[in-house]
């Protein structure tokens, strides 16, 4: 095991200690849209992921904490293989730039992004990926969607927590019409 490894296992709070932190401070997290490209690097399809929480079924965006210690970028790899599989092959740039930041707050309505359980920040990337993906963890489906269909009001407007906002944005920002 690396350095790396034996420090990164001590970063991990317990419930109580994660629960006292997310009430008193912003929580980091990184947002990943996972694209496919073809030879000229424009997007073809787009990946949402299906869940269950709250007693609904949502689409999503694939999302998660930063540990103590951790680059961003490892953050959006380790998020995207434990919910697209280790063979999803992310293509990180040599130097990652979010999109955008989406600021999560606990009440509803301050931003487009709301997260019940905490004001955070998340760092938004889109990710190529290149090998085969599956749902993992607790993600039901995994559903590639052409630029257009990604884009579709009636799918945003599903999106839960904010997600949508963030699809659209990412869309945006890789120049399709929303």
């Amino acid at each position: 095991m690396s350095r790396l490894e034996l420090d990164r296992s001590d970063s991990w709070l317990t419930r109580e200690e994660l629960d006292a932190a997310r009430e008193r401070l912003p929580m980091l997290y990184v947002d990943a849209v996972p694209v496919r490209v073809d030879e000229r690097g424009a997007v073809t399809a787009v990946g949402l992921l299906l869940r269950a929480s709250d007693g609904a079924i949502n689409r999503e965006l694939v999302s998660g904490r930063v540990l103590y210690h951790e680059r961003v970028r490892d953050a959006v790899i380790r998020h995207l293989e434990k919910d697209l599989g280790r063979m999803c092959l992310p293509q990180m740039p040599a130097s990652p730039q979010p999109f955008t930041v989406a600021e999560y707050f606990p009440t509803p309505g301050v931003t487009a992004y709301h997260d019940p359980r905490q004001h955070a920040v998340a760092l938004a990337f889109v990710v190529p990926v290149a090998g085969d993906c599956q749902p993992q963890q607790d993600a039901l489906d995994l559903a590639w969607l052409t630029p257009e269909e990604a884009t579709d009001p009636a799918l945003l407007r599903e999106m839960d927590g904010g997600h949508g906002a963030l699809l659209r944005q990412a869309m945006a920002h890789l120049g399709h019409a929303v």
